[in-house]
C-alpha cells in the first residue's frame, strides 16, 4: 500500500513537472525584455481604477496609454523616472517597466486631456482649426 503510495505520488510529481515546463515554454515565448534609454519617449499605461483618480480619465472610452512623456532617468533595474506635465504634478514620476509602452512615432499634434471638454453624457463640441477651402 505504501510502495502503491510512493510510485503515484511520484507520477503526480512527474506530470506537474511536465505541465510547468511546458507553461513556461508558452510564456516564455511572449516574454520580452523592455528597455529604455534616457531621453526617449514612453506612453504610460492608465489603470481603469486610479485612472479616475489620477489622470482625470473615466469611462470605458477612457484610452489605456496617456502620453508620450520623456524619460529622464533610469532608476534600478526596472523603474524609470518621467518628465510628467504639470497637470499631473500630483502623481509620483516613477513607475516600473510594465506600466510603460515604447512611443514608435511621435505624432504631429498632441492634444492635451484638458483642451478637449467632455461633458457628463460623453458629448464634446467640435471647433474648426482651419478653413482649407
Amino acid at each position: 500500500m505504501f510502495e502503491e503510495a510512493a510510485k503515484n505520488v511520484a507520477k503526480v510529481r512527474e506530470n506537474l513537472q511536465t505541465a510547468q515546463s511546458r507553461q513556461k515554454s508558452y510564456a516564455d515565448k511572449r516574454r520580452r525584455e523592455l528597455t529604455f534609454e534616457a531621453r526617449e519617449f514612453v506612453y504610460l499605461k492608465v489603470s481603469p481604477l486610479r485612472g479616475t483618480k489620477r489622470f482625470h480619465m473615466r469611462g470605458k472610452l477612457a484610452p489605456r496609454y496617456v502620453g508620450p512623456y520623456r524619460i529622464k532617468k533610469k532608476i534600478g533595474e526596472l523603474a524609470y523616472e518621467l518628465e510628467l506635465p504639470e497637470y499631473l504634478s500630483d502623481v509620483h514620476p516613477v513607475f516600473h517597466v510594465s506600466q510603460l509602452r515604447k512611443c514608435l512615432r511621435l505624432p504631429d499634434t498632441q492634444i492635451s486631456p484638458e483642451a478637449v471638454d467632455l461633458q457628463d453624457n460623453l458629448e464634446y463640441l467640435e471647433y474648426p482649426v482651419q478653413i482649407l477651402d
